[in-house]
């Protein structure tokens, strides 16, 4: 179970998916249906739809998120969106470095930490995403590259930033697949996360840092998921695109 002052986080990224028709018949379900202040709840449609969910939330405790932004205040970066657009749109929260950026779209840890420092240079909380393959964990190499992921995306920032970070381990190989790390595994790598963010910054931010766990979350699991120490919240895909399910996971303490 998270520590008593890191209150739980359930994040829906709706990724490509939700008509702007959809996404506001979902956000009000979600809006009518997250009643328990005990957890907070965020969500990220497309980019189409922020400006319409952004207007259902308006005055609810449901946080609106980003799945993505670029790294410049504007400028001519055709089909992309800024830190300022988002924020000017009432977004609180950038889901960084999701490994379908990195896998499909080619994008390095530079560049993802490009994201995170404008992300918070603009008032945005980034959602840092970290993860290996099936590949990296059959070699034993699971640490490693979280730890490599953790170093280069964060590398230059200041204790006094972090504070407004969330990071989000997500098995590359539990993304989207219906495999699940199991509660023990994903408690190692969050213990481990939490442990070099100590060493990086300091004990009081480490205990402070919600670290999320995403891949394949849905309602069965999720209450052992979060009996963990270190498990902070979910990174929630395929299951928050119906508002019975993703309620299912917000409402886990019963």
């Amino acid at each position: 179970m998270s520590e008593p002052g890191r209150r739980p986080l359930m994040a829906g990224n709706w990724k490509m998916h939700k008509t702007t028709g959809q996404a506001r018949d979902l956000a009000s379900a979600l809006v009518a249906g997250a009643k328990d202040d005990r957890v907070e709840v965020m969500i990220a449609p497309p980019f189409t739809a922020l400006a319409t969910v952004a207007g259902v939330l308006a005055g609810s405790p449901v946080q609106l998120g980003a799945q993505n932004l670029y790294p410049a205040p504007e400028g001519a970066y055709t089909g992309e969106v800024s830190p300022a657009m988002l924020v000017d749109l009432g977004v609180s929260y950038a889901i960084l470095g999701h490994s379908e950026r990195r896998q499909i779209f080619g994008e390095s840890d530079e560049f993802i930490r490009q994201k995170v420092a404008a992300a918070l240079e603009a008032g945005l909380k980034p959602v840092l995403c970290v993860g290996e393959t099936l590949d990296q964990r059959r070699a034993g190499e699971t640490t490693a590259v979280v730890e490599g992921q953790l170093h280069n995306c964060l590398k230059g920032l200041e204790a006094g930033s972090a504070g407004s970070l969330t990071i989000a381990y997500e098995p590359v190989w539990a993304i989207g697949t219906g495999q699940t790390a199991t509660a023990a595994q994903a408690e190692e790598v969050h213990r481990f996360i939490r442990t070099w963010l100590a060493g990086r910054f300091d004990n009081g931010l480490a205990n402070s840092v919600r670290i999320l766990y995403g891949g394949s979350v849905k309602a069965d699991n999720v209450r052992e998921l979060m009996s963990e120490p270190d498990i902070d919240g979910a990174l929630v895909g395929g299951a928050s695109l119906d508002a019975r399910s993703f309620l299912a996971i917000v409402g886990y303490k019963g």
